[in-house]
């Protein structure tokens, strides 16, 4: 499959090794239709379930946030844990409301702000690289943008594909296409034409195109140069954007800040620092809601030991 191309539904998806993920699609799909409520109980405590069985996981999760947050009280630290650990399953049932809710029904959940800035970017002509952080409800937020403005979303494929065959049908619905993330030279072209790519740069991904910049209280954080390389090839651009569910009220703000006016052009290392920042930013808006998961600081500058190691607990 090309870089570009949509996967298609093939009939080797109804073979035996497909079935453990058509019927995980199935139970998303049927529980997407539960009332929110009953979704938001269910996913906590299944988020703290599946913490007990997978440890390696919360322990992740302890040591990003004592990286990131040395001097936050113990007992406001492990609160945040146990938040997170909640969010990281109702993750599971927000994707499933991303992929199947109906329009409506995500209007009913979903509150845009910051809409007056996209309007202005785009009377102007202007391409924006809407730069997402890694929140545990992003799909939901995208889906939401999506009903009100298309855009085009940089995607990984999955290696199992019929699961890509379904997370591809999900995140294209309501005005979105998606774009494979090797494919630069297809977003520089959208950016250079006046569309919005949705682009996550906070993630580690590893050295190729990477430099190190400092990310709350780590120093070097391995980042991607990817957001350099798309401004400056475009002339884009750069607005952030969060997505913050209110754990009272079931309500979701999807807030467009205002566009990144100095963004440091052609110097990869300031621009990764600036970007950092702007990351910061973002997380702190909730950072009970934040993929604290991922390994975000798994690779280091040549030398230095690896920080999820248990010598370095």
């Amino acid at each position: 499959m090309s870089k570009s191309e949509a996967p298609t539904f093939s009939y080797k998806f109804l073979l035996p090794r497909y079935w453990p993920t058509l019927v995980m699609v199935l139970i998303m799909y049927l529980l997407s239709w539960l009332p929110y409520f009953i979704q938001f109980r269910l996913g906590q405590w299944i988020g703290q379930a599946v913490m007990r069985v997978l440890p390696k996981r919360r322990q992740t999760i302890e040591k990003n946030l004592s990286l990131c947050f040395p001097d936050m009280p113990e007992q406001e630290r492990n609160h945040l844990v146990e938040m997170n650990i909640k969010n990281a399953g109702l993750a599971l049932f927000e994707t499933g409301m991303a992929w199947f809710w109906p329009d409506l029904r995500v209007r009913r959940h979903v509150t845009l702000e910051g809409m007056e800035h996209i309007y202005k970017l785009e009377s102007q002509g202007k391409g924006m690289l809407m730069m997402a952080v890694h929140s545990m409800n992003l799909e939901l937020g995208a889906r939401a943008f999506g009903i009100t403005k298309a855009g085009m979303g940089v995607y990984r494929p999955n290696s199992n594909p019929c699961f890509d065959y379904f997370q591809y049908q999900g995140r294209s619905r309501s005005n979105r296409t998606l774009i494979d993330r090797r494919d630069v030279k297809g977003m520089i072209h959208a950016l250079r034409t006046g569309k919005i790519v949705w682009y996550a740069p906070d993630h580690d991904y590893g050295r190729r195109r990477s430099t190190f910049a400092p990310l709350f209280a780590v120093e070097k954080a391995c980042t991607t140069t990817g957001t350099s390389l798309l401004a400056d090839a475009s002339e884009c651009a750069v607005v952030p954007f969060t997505i913050v569910r209110n754990t009272e009220s079931g309500q979701y703000t999807l807030k467009i800040h205002e566009p990144l006016e100095a963004f440091p052009h052609k110097d990869e290392q300031a621009a990764a620092e600036y970007i950092n920042k702007a990351v910061e930013r973002s997380i702190m808006e909730a950072p009970e809601q934040y993929m604290w998961l991922h390994r975000r600081f798994k690779t280091r500058p040549e030398g230095e030991t690896c920080l999820y190691a248990k010598s370095s607990s």
